[in-house]
């Protein structure tokens, strides 16, 4: 009976978990599909290296079992088990566990591979007791037909794999994709929209528009833990191709999916190298970065194609003058994965251009920039205007609440800037969460002089409203306050409902609402709709 009360309890069934993780392991690469721009997908490889563990940890002696004592009636048994065959191995945390409770398939699961292990010592000539094989034959008689079914779930999950491997687009690159639908339309109250230096903009509605964006995802890693990105992108008419980027672009709001370049035609929106000299910290640098890609994020307000959609509610808006591409680096410190992290990142929207330019457009300058510096000049280059830096520190003691504050600086178009900014999230329940964001800043010889601008923005998220996976939110926030600049104080309102269709497609209608549009009292009120459809793949 030693053999059989060993089967029972023992963690050899921790090598049949390895042999079936070991076999899916290659699937895991393909069926990963969720679009997530800024993290590091985390390859097979990886869990492959963790299940090894298993193997490395095999008992040699039964004294190395934390909760095995020798008055124990099972320790004799396995002590004797251990020097005829060696064929136990112990939890990952050095444990027996002979109380553990197992059903039939995982009683045959373990009889698979300790019949394995007897056809390896046979094959050594090992000596075997008469009675333990007596034993084992009449357990295969008994378990003969899930000792079937589970060989031939092996079989096939073998065949799989290899055939996955076999037709893979990479052993090492990923591809993935997201296309985002939306159609939108809106107008004004009043006689016409101006924009912040009084020259018109329109004096009747604009069209309805059927705008898109569409990126594909190379995600490359050579360790297992770094990442290769290429991003492949294209979209329509940019902040024009919507009513209240048309209307209104100055001051945030531009639907943000629609804004992001390049527009008209496919072309690379990101292109970086991510790696981990060390535990707690990973750097990131490239030809192609966004700085939003790595501060100011926040799990409520930050993805346009998930969340809210206006450029003033997904990011502090005075923070980031520079937020287009460019070229440059972040790195983020997690000291002991712990609670405080610190990052900071630097981008440069011209580091490939080696001149002086006029006023002539500047890719990766937002329209803040052209408003305030209407007539500035950039000289480019790696670490020349338009560049900008940013430090953040990140204080979160848990995964439902966090704060974050920011500094940044640089210069854009002839002009310098420093700002502070705060970002906050709370989660009050799982179904429920407030945020908000803060910033004050100054920018420094403007059309306007020298000014000090505010930012506030504060919502509500609902998680798994009326279904599960769905999200809702409510946000209110003032993009740009400063008396120097208008006669009144723009405020943004909006509010969406992200419906989960299937795991690959989300429908959200959202409302946006801006009195007061770029800082003019003499503005009418702005009202938008749009119904957003985004299909990841």
């Amino acid at each position: 009976m030693n053999l059989i009360n060993i089967l029972l309890s023992i963690s050899i069934i921790n090598s049949l978990s390895l042999l079936l993780s070991l076999s899916v392991a290659n699937t895991a690469w393909a069926e990963t599909s969720s679009y997530t721009p800024n993290t590091v997908y985390q390859i097979a490889n990886v869990d492959v290296q963790e299940q090894k563990v298993l193997i490395d940890e095999q008992v040699t002696s039964v004294n190395q079992l934390e909760d095995l004592q020798p008055t124990d009636w099972a320790f004799r048994a396995l002590q004797s088990l251990i020097e005829r065959y060696g064929v136990i191995a112990g939890h990952s945390d050095s444990r027996f566990r002979g109380n553990r409770v197992m059903t039939r398939y995982e009683f045959a699961a373990v009889l698979i591979t300790t019949l394995e292990r007897v056809n390896e010592l046979i094959a050594q000539r090992t000596t075997l007791l008469r009675d333990d094989l007596a034993t084992l034959q009449r357990l295969q008689q008994e378990f003969a037909i899930e000792l079937t079914m589970l060989r031939g779930r092996i079989d096939f999950l073998e065949v799989s794999a290899a055939s996955l491997e076999a037709n893979q687009f990479s052993t090492t690159t990923k591809l993935s994709g997201q296309v985002i639908f939306a159609l939108t339309g809106g107008g004004f109250s009043g006689e016409r929209i101006i924009d912040v230096t009084g020259r018109e903009i329109a004096k009747e509605n604009p069209n309805t528009t059927f705008i898109y964006r569409a990126a594909l995802d190379f995600d490359t890693s050579f360790s297992g833990t770094d990442l290769l990105k290429i991003r492949l992108d294209i979209g329509s008419n940019g902040a024009d191709d919507n009513v209240a980027g048309f209307l209104e672009a100055a001051f945030g709001s531009t639907l943000d999916f629609s804004a992001k370049p390049p527009i008209e035609k496919l072309g690379l929106s990101r292109l970086y190298y991510t790696f981990s000299p060390s535990k707690d910290i990973t750097l990131s640098f490239g030809p192609r970065i966004s700085l939003t890609d790595y501060v100011d994020l926040n799990s409520y307000a930050n993805l346009s194609f998930l969340d809210f959609s206006t450029q003033a509610l997904v990011n502090n808006y005075i923070l980031f003058p520079v937020q287009g591409l460019g070229a440059g680096a972040a790195v983020n410190w997690n000291p002991g994965q712990g609670s405080f992290t610190a990052r900071a990142a630097y981008i440069a929207a011209s580091a490939n251009e080696p001149k002086e330019t006029s006023s002539s457009f500047v890719p990766g300058i937002f329209p803040l920039g052209y408003a305030l510096y209407p007539n500035g000049r950039s000289n480019q280059g790696l670490f020349g205007d338009p560049y900008q830096g940013v430090v953040e520190l990140e204080y979160a003691p848990s995964k439902h609440a966090a704060l974050r504050l920011q500094y940044a600086s640089g210069n854009v178009l002839n002009g310098q800037f420093n700002v502070f900014g705060a970002n906050v999230e709370l989660a009050i329940s799982r179904s429920f969460a407030v945020f908000g964001r803060y910033g004050f800043g100054s920018y420094n010889d403007t059309a306007f002089g020298d000014i000090e601008p505010s930012y506030w923005m504060a919502g509500v998220a609902f998680r798994d409203l009326l279904k599960t996976g769905a999200l809702a939110g409510i946000a209110i926030g003032q993009p740009f306050i400063e008396n120097a600049v208008g006669n009144a104080t723009q405020t943004n309102f909006e509010a969406f409902y992200n419906l989960p269709i299937s795991d690959n497609i989300r429908i959200t209608p959202l409302v946006q609402v801006i009195t007061n549009p770029a800082n003019q009292e003499d503005n009418g009120t702005i009202f938008t709709g749009t119904l957003r459809t985004v299909f990841s793949f």
